[in-house]
């Protein structure tokens, strides 16, 4: 029977272990979220704290907010680094930079154990599905060590590189996809302006070079005005600012970028940000006046 410690139970994080769960692994799971801890204990896992994690599970597994915590839930006081056993592997899950990876892996083969950056896409209903795309960084024998469990979670697992190659595969997707949503949320804004019905240019259009997964998406979701998250503006926060501190260390001016990541800054002061990222919308439309919804 496959076994593996799971750090993180938050939006992506605890439909993944649920799969897990299903897929008959057995799994020793942490968060602070203790109703997410007895949902996925109700699913057949095992609540343990971080040393006992460390010392019991081979495998482990985190899918966190962001690098600090991840250092701090490895090496913090009485966190998995204090206890874990050569040989073991940390796949991190989480979407950081490539300086957070490759200090995690340093310092894990302090100990003889191996890691992997291994971020995702596909949101929470790619956690739910078992089909997101994982984007690994590491090495081949470490990878193929995880290829079962990444096939439990997802319907597609490359490794990219070396170490940090996940994180920074993780940083381009994010840039891509956040930009999308802007883009087309800021045009949509422009079709309701003009009294067009939105429903009907998302049908007249998703089909030619326009349309993306992104306005397959999301943009139901605008004109339904439903903006519960799958992935929060919050945590892309996060991910844009880690996309721009990494072009700017190496000297790569990402003007777009940039000009998001101030956008979600005004979101962020009008209290938005436990919105969905199509909540994005929300900001052109109070530039321009209007909502995006389906007409009556």
């Amino acid at each position: 029977m496959l076994k593996a410690g799971f750090i993180g139970l938050g939006i992506m994080g605890r439909p993944m272990s649920k799969n897990l769960l299903k897929a008959g692994v057995e799994l020793w799971v942490n968060d602070l979220n203790k109703e997410a801890v007895a949902d996925v204990v109700a699913a057949g896992g095992k609540e343990a704290t971080q040393a006992e994690i460390g010392a019991n599970c081979d495998i482990i597994i985190t899918i966190l907010p962001n690098g600090e915590i991840v250092k701090s839930v490895l090496f913090g006081e009485n966190g998995v680094f204090s206890t874990i056993k050569p040989g073991s592997l940390v796949c991190d899950m989480s979407s950081v930079t490539a300086t957070d990876s490759h200090y995690c892996a340093d310092k894990l083969a302090e100990k003889g154990c191996a890691f992997l950056d291994a971020p995702v896409s596909g949101g929470e209903p790619g956690a739910i599905n078992g089909t997101l795309a994982i984007m690994v960084g590491g090495k081949q024998e470490d990878f193929d060590r995880m290829k079962p469990y990444f096939d439990i979670l997802g319907n597609s697992a490359v490794l990219i590189g070396p170490t940090g190659s996940g994180s920074i595969t993780k940083l381009v997707n994010q840039a891509i996809v956040n930009l999308n949503i802007a883009t087309v949320s800021e045009a949509f804004v422009l079709a309701a302006k003009a009294g067009a019905d939105p429903e009907k240019v998302y049908n007249a259009i998703c089909g030619g070079l326009a349309g993306s997964q992104v306005m397959h998406d999301k943009i139901p979701m605008i004109i339904n005005r439903n903006f519960k998250p799958g992935g929060k503006i919050s945590i892309n926060h996060k991910d844009i600012k880690n996309v721009l501190a990494t072009a700017h260390e190496l000297d790569v001016p990402m003007p777009l970028t940039a000009q998001l990541f101030e956008i979600q800054q005004a979101i962020k002061v009008a209290g938005g940000m436990n919105d969905d990222h199509c909540g994005y919308v929300k900001y052109f439309e109070r530039l321009a006046g209007v909502e995006v919804k389906k007409l009556d």
